[in-house]
Parts: structure tokens; C-alpha cells; sequence
């Protein structure tokens, strides 16, 4: 059995891109988070919801999306970055980061960032008209992203609103067109990143508050819990809400308890203060994701 690998602040090394990539393209890699792949599941799962929710199963489809999500969240980590690069060398976790440690310049970044951005339209493409107006929408959201954090203290919300644009896509994808259980799937997703992306905010709580950057986190302060409780009682809710507006069956009620149970758990262990605890229950959203992926598919009206 390999060793864990260790951290360079939020960096792992010794992992599979130290072992097998060479040693030029790791900066690459690393600026896309491929060695973190929770942001590409997070961003992935709604579009996968929307697909099992319009009743597309088609392997294609799955396998276009989850390419899709690696070289689109790809892509916005390294616009990310680059607009936070001076913001990211003042705070611990992000500093050895590829732009902030030298690894990569701003000018290699922004070609990177080119590239892959030809890549996912290269993707988007394969779909029909509607999912490619659709897709293209979601630029309005992702470029203005890393900008939210400098003028409100909900960044977190125009993060909801980014990441879960594939409840959207997918249903254009599968249907040629939106309707309300979309709409409704697009809600839920919503509400379920303001409760992960408030957890995940309050590991850098302190630092955020000494450089002037805002969050949820910094903002709802000591009443998180309650206000966690709301965002994914109102997740829960509304997706089942979708759920019944397409006509899912008695299945997809049944397989939303463990996904429920599994946010009640965060709820209940949650330690707000210590960061490495956040980020495990961060982490931990991909199984209740993957629990409502199931729940939409064995549901799936006959």
C-alpha cells in the first residue's frame, strides 16, 4: 500500500501526479484540481441529476458531462486563480499554489485557460442547439465568480448558482428545452452548495477576515448550524419536489432517506472550527450526490 501523500498547504503530494506525470505539466494539473477531484464531482452531479431526471440514461451523455465537468472546473480553478493569485500568497492554504508560488505564470495560466475552454466547447458542441445556448449561458455566471467575494458576503450563492447550471444543461440536453422540474433540480442544487460551500468557507474563516475577503462563513458566524439546517432542509425538499414534478416513483422517495440521513450527519458531527473536519464534510457531499443520482434512476417512471 502506497503512503498517504503529504500536504504542500492545500496541495497533496506524492500522489499520482508526482508518480506519473511529467514534471513539466504537474504545475498543469495541479492548477486544475485533478488531484482534487470533489470540485468536479460537485460540479458534475447536478448535470447527472438532470439527466436521470429527463430520463436520459444514454452512456454518452454521462461520459460527455463527466469529461465535460473535469475540463470545465478545470477551467474555472485557473480563472480562479489567476484573478486571487495575490489574495491566494497571503493565506497558508493556498500559497503554494501554482500562479502564487511561480510555478505558473499569469501569461502560461491564461493560455492554459484558452485551451481548455476550446476543449469543453469542442464538448458542448456534440449536444443539440438548446444545450449549446444553455451551456454557453453559464459563462455569465463563471467569469464573474472569483469577483463575489470582493462585494458580498454571499459568494457562496453566486457559487450555487454556477455550479449547478447542469441541472439545467442536462435537461436541455436529454429534452431539447427546459421546463419546471429542471427549474425545480436547479433550486435544490442551489441551496444544497450554500450548505457545503459555507462549510467548506469556514476553514479559512480567519484568514478571510485579516485580508478583507467575504463569506458565509464570516457572515453567519456562530449561527451556521441553524442556517445549514435551513439550506439543506430546503434542498431536501425541493428535491423531492423535482422528483415528483417528472413523475418519479416510490423508489426515488425511498432512496432520498439515506441521501437525507447522509446530510444529517454532517449536520450532527460538523466541528466548525477545525478546518481538516470542514473539509471532510465537504468532501463528503459526493455521497449524498451520488445517493440522489441513485434514488432519480431506480424512480425513473416505467
Amino acid at each position: 500500500m502506497s503512503p498517504s501523500p503529504t500536504l504542500a498547504g492545500d496541495i497533496p503530494l506524492g500522489n499520482w501526479i508526482d508518480r506519473w506525470v511529467p514534471a513539466a505539466a504537474r504545475p498543469y494539473c495541479r492548477l486544475m484540481r485533478l488531484d482534487r477531484p470533489i470540485g468536479t464531482w460537485l460540479l458534475l452531479l447536478p448535470g447527472w441529476w438532470s439527466l436521470a431526471l429527463a430520463g436520459d440514461l444514454r452512456l454518452m451523455d454521462f461520459l460527455l458531462f463527466g469529461v465535460g465537468a473535469v475540463v470545465m472546473r478545470g477551467a474555472g480553478c485557473v480563472f480562479n486563480d489567476v484573478v486571487d493569485r495575490d489574495f491566494d500568497a497571503q493565506v497558508a492554504r493556498t500559497s503554494r499554489r501554482p500562479i502564487p508560488s511561480g510555478a505558473v505564470s499569469v501569461r502560461q495560466a491564461a493560455a492554459f485557460l484558452v485551451l481548455l475552454l476550446v476543449v469543453g466547447l469542442a464538448i458542448l458542441l456534440q449536444f443539440n442547439g438548446p444545450a449549446v445556448v444553455v451551456g454557453a449561458l453559464s459563462m455569465l455566471l463563471v467569469f464573474p465568480y472569483p469577483f463575489m467575494k470582493r462585494i458580498t458576503w454571499w459568494p457562496q450563492a453566486w457559487l450555487g448558482l454556477t455550479f449547478n447550471w447542469g441541472a439545467l444543461l442536462g435537461w436541455a440536453a436529454a429534452a431539447g428545452g427546459l421546463a419546471a422540474p429542471a427549474y425545480v433540480l436547479y433550486a435544490a442544487g442551489f441551496f444544497w452548495t450554500l450548505g457545503y460551500d459555507t462549510i467548506y468557507a469556514h476553514q479559512d474563516k480567519e484568514d478571510d477576515a485579516l485580508i478583507g475577503v467575504k463569506s458565509t462563513a464570516l457572515r453567519l458566524g456562530a449561527a451556521t448550524p441553524g442556517w445549514l439546517v435551513v439550506f439543506y432542509g430546503v434542498t431536501l425538499l425541493l428535491t423531492a419536489a423535482a422528483g415528483a414534478s417528472a413523475g418519479e416513483r416510490w423508489p426515488f422517495y425511498a432512496l432520498l432517506l439515506p441521501a437525507a440521513g447522509q446530510l444529517a450527519w454532517q449536520l450532527w458531527r460538523i466541528d466548525l472550527d477545525d478546518p481538516a473536519d470542514c473539509l471532510a464534510k465537504f468532501k463528503s457531499n459526493r455521497y449524498f450526490g451520488l445517493l440522489v443520482l441513485a434514488a432519480l434512476i431506480l424512480g425513473r417512471p416505467a
